[in-house]
């Protein structure tokens, strides 16, 4: 029993509420996603959502690793980010019934996909000693840096070659091409400089190549396009889960493997499902912004997945060593990077929205408001800094408790300040609609609240005493087959509701996309005639 069980007391393990707090940890951070977009934006429900199942566990030694969660989480759930997807919705609402079929199955691909590359950057910290931990951060300082690097340069440069998207010069097929070489290339110099590769840097590198393989393959040599003129990325991250699972086959943690498939069979069954619920919703004739109803409803069933496999995890895996410890650094970095680096990636967009609502100027004493704004977040990193260093001069008492109790802080500081940032971004052009995003994403942050602070469980689940007593080996074949025969049946359905309920009618709060035939807009180009492009 815990020390801080005391006799008597009733051990409450994880249950239907605490998995409900991690769905709908991630469901408010996918509703926020909705307002900021791409990779940044998906840093926010990874985050919250591992942190959140972190402290759910009742595992002392997941939560004194909160930090490492929350960020292995936010960068987990980023990759997805990447794709392209809003076309594939329009296939699903467009009456066409094979794009229709088309639309569902390809939902159910980048469902899969973004959860299963989510699921395993969650499930990290879990499987791997403190060192190995620690072994990440240097690598992806470097592939941070490089890409930093790459974006002052093409911001400079590439708005000056053209305006339109597809006739860049750096254009290819709209996908993270350069994002992926630089990873290489930054790690292999790294690798260059310490003269080795570390199993952090292999990981990073089996990733990038695994995208370009699978973007090679795919895209250039078959030909296979799943929404032009729109994105391909979808090709990469095929490449990037076919090469996580290679590595964590070869280096022995086939738990971590397990982890990314079952999250990613639920991400794909529940973009595809929300959609679903999207459109018979609209079928019933209320008018409200039903993209962020499919936006909260699909966070809501990835979190639910997400914790049903971290606190299925959580009571098969030995328990962490904490010798060697994850490096202290390391800690403080990732708790900044949650609270700073998240935060400002994303919240860096409001200035924007208040200079088009006409509530703030463009400058202030001369100087553009988002510059402002950067300086403002700048202060307050450096103030963040100063902390620390006096911190670990001197322990501050504010700083100093137990590990439930920092990561509990860590969660509630990073929700309310993404969800009051996010307000602050819609305030200013509000309407009856927003009250769908807004509005939810408040009272579920409320609930969240009482779930972090009252539902933690009072005593530890019991454990396994050794890793090879792992449950893993046998039972990703089984899933793996009865995944797919399930992707395919729900599909299937999916399909056969949206026919019976719309037939062939358009369902509209869409663009109108057809995929196959005579009228198809799969290829489409909106570029001016006059403009040279591949």
């Amino acid at each position: 029993m815990s020390a801080a069980n005391p006799p008597g007391d009733r051990a409450v393990a994880p249950g239907l509420l605490s998995i409900l707090w991690v769905g709908l940890s991630l469901a408010i951070g996918w509703g926020i996603r909705g307002n900021f977009g791409h990779e940044y934006g998906a840093m926010i429900p990874g985050a919250l959502a591992t942190l959140a199942a972190a402290i759910l566990s009742g595992r002392r030694d997941w939560q004194e690793r909160g930090a490492m969660f929350a960020f292995f989480g936010a960068l987990g759930w980023s990759f997805g980010g990447s794709m392209s997807y809003m076309q594939v919705i329009g296939y699903t609402h467009s009456g066409h019934s094979s794009s229709v079929l088309y639309g569902f199955a390809c939902l159910f691909v980048i469902g899969f996909l973004w959860a299963a590359i989510g699921g395993a950057g969650s499930a990290l910290p879990a499987f791997l000693s403190g060192d190995k931990l620690g072994e990440f951060f240097t690598p992806l300082l470097t592939v941070f840096a490089a890409w930093t690097l790459q974006d002052i340069v093409v911001d400079r440069w590439l708005p000056t070659l053209s305006e339109f998207r597809h006739a860049n010069p750096l254009y290819w097929f709209d996908t993270d091409w350069l994002a992926a070489l630089v990873a290489i290339v930054a790690v292999l110099l790294l690798a260059l400089v310490r003269r080795r590769i570390d199993p952090a840097s292999s990981l990073i590198l089996h990733m990038a190549v695994g995208w370009w393989i699978a973007f090679l393959v795919l895209v250039n040599l078959f030909g296979w396009r799943m929404t032009p003129p729109r994105g391909d990325n979808w090709a990469g991250c095929i490449g990037m889960v076919a090469a996580l699972w290679i590595y964590f086959q070869r280096h022995g943690l086939p738990g971590l493997t397990f982890a990314s498939l079952i999250t990613g069979l639920i991400g794909g069954f529940g973009f595809a499902m929300a959609d679903l619920l999207k459109l018979i919703g609209i079928a019933g004739g209320w008018q409200t912004n039903w993209h962020s109803v499919l936006e909260q409803t699909y966070g809501l069933i990835n979190g639910i997945g997400l914790a049903i496999v971290l606190f299925w995890i959580a009571r098969r895996t030995p328990r962490l060593a904490g010798d060697p410890p994850v490096p202290g650094w390391t800690r403080v970095f990732a708790t900044g990077f949650v609270l700073l680096l998240i935060t400002y990636l994303n919240l860096r967009q409001d200035p924007e929205n208040w200079v088009k609502a006409r509530t703030m100027p463009e400058t202030l004493l001369g100087v553009p408001v988002g510059a402002w704004f950067s300086l403002a977040y700048g202060a307050l990193a450096l103030g963040f800094l100063m902390v620390m260093v006096i911190h670990r001069r001197r322990p501050l008492p504010l700083l100093t408790q137990p590990p439930l109790v920092a990561s509990q802080w860590l969660y509630l500081v990073f929700l309310w300040w993404m969800v009051l940032g996010n307000f602050g971004r819609a305030v200013v052009a509000f309407a009856p609609e927003r009250l769908i995003t807004e509005g939810v994403i408040f009272l579920n942050a409320i609930l969240c609240t009482v779930g972090i602070l009252g539902g933690v469980p009072t005593a530890e689940p019991a454990s396994v005493e050794s890793p090879k007593a792992s449950p893993w080996p046998h039972l990703l074949v089984r899933t793996a087959l009865v995944g797919l025969v399930a992707a395919v049946l729900s599909v299937i359905l999916q399909w056969a509701a949206v026919r019976g309920v719309y037939g062939d009618k358009f369902a509209g709060y869409s663009g109108k996309h057809i995929r196959f035939g005579s009228d198809a807009t799969a290829t489409t180009r909106k570029i001016p005639a006059n403009v040279p492009h591949p």
